[in-house]
């Protein structure tokens, strides 16, 4: 192995969070890596002074260019957009993708997204990776004083997305059994008891599986619509506790099969807020069964 080669490597956890994070998506993350690779390689090594600047440099301005492509398919995106969910258990996750829960959770990607592709660059390089407005400035070829305002206004949007004051671990690991017992069981009393009044679920089914084209707002219809499933599959609907973007959620398996990831967001009022991944193309990479029978490999979209 080349020097080279040992320096890219070492750097490649690094860069394929921030890829994950500028593009929502692992198979576009290791595009990225990819191309970035090619041009490390490619490159007059020599003259580089600082191989780690160099390579996060590429990396972001990489992914600015295909975020801004998908934002354009995502515009004509068939209902709600989210992200491919991260398993703390996935082979593929360097440890720094999932050291931080509050840095890749469904409700900060959902929030970047709203930004514009710099301002997401701006923001992650410097909150989240600890880049200096110098190195963000020459990444993004503006001034120090305008990555400064991208990253104030990113800020601020993001608190706006944050309101909501999280219960402690042990509350939330107890609230998240009673729903699995709940949902599982179909009772509708105790599930209805553990939404919030203005609770919401968003959904993605990418056009491959029916999904609502907005988020289904109200407690109390959410829980109909987890007891419609436990009456439709009696004992037939599975509730799988995982960390699913470094927070915890359940993989859904319906007979035996994986059906959804499901990335629930808890307050002192209750569950308030469900992101439900149901697109197949972008659970292609969880294990199909509760035993992690894997399924057959199919492209993230």
């Amino acid at each position: 192995m080349t020097d080279g080669t040992q320096t890219f490597l070492s750097h490649q956890p690094r860069l394929k969070s921030i890829a994950y994070r500028m593009l929502g998506s692992w198979a576009e993350a290791e595009d990225v890596v990819q191309d970035a690779w090619l041009r490390w390689h490619g490159s007059a090594r020599e003259s580089i002074d600082n191989a780690e600047a160099w390579l996060v440099s590429a990396v972001t301005r990489l992914s600015i260019d295909r975020l801004r492509a998908a934002k354009v398919r995502r515009a004509h995106y068939e209902g709600i957009w989210l992200p491919e969910p991260v398993l703390a258990d996935d082979a593929r996750s360097p440890e720094q993708i999932i050291d931080r829960s509050e840095n890749i959770s469904f409700a900060l990607l959902s929030v970047l997204e709203r930004l514009s592709p710099e301002g997401r660059a701006a923001y992650l390089l410097h909150d989240i990776f600890d880049e200096d407005y110098a190195e963000i400035a020459a990444t993004l070829g503006k001034t120090q004083a305008a990555c400064r305002q991208l990253v104030a206004r990113a800020r601020k949007q993001i608190q706006q997305g944050h309101r909501r004051t999280r219960v402690d671990p042990r509350t939330q690991e107890r609230l998240l059994r009673e729903f699995a017992h709940a949902a599982s069981t179909g009772d509708f009393s105790s599930l209805k008891a553990l939404f919030a009044a203005d609770a919401e679920l968003i959904g993605d089914g990418g056009g491959k599986v029916p999904s609502f084209g907005r988020p289904l707002q109200g407690g109390e219809r959410i829980a109909q619509l987890y007891l419609a499933s436990a009456l439709r599959y009696p004992e037939r609907v599975l509730y799988q506790p995982t960390r699913i973007n470094g927070e915890w959620g359940f993989l859904r398996f319906i007979d035996g099969t994986l059906e959804s990831a499901q990335h629930l967001l808890i307050d002192d009022t209750g569950i308030f807020r469900i992101y439900a991944q149901r697109n197949p193309d972008k659970l292609a990479h969880i294990p199909a069964t509760p035993d992690g029978q894997s399924r057959s490999a199919r492209p993230a979209s």
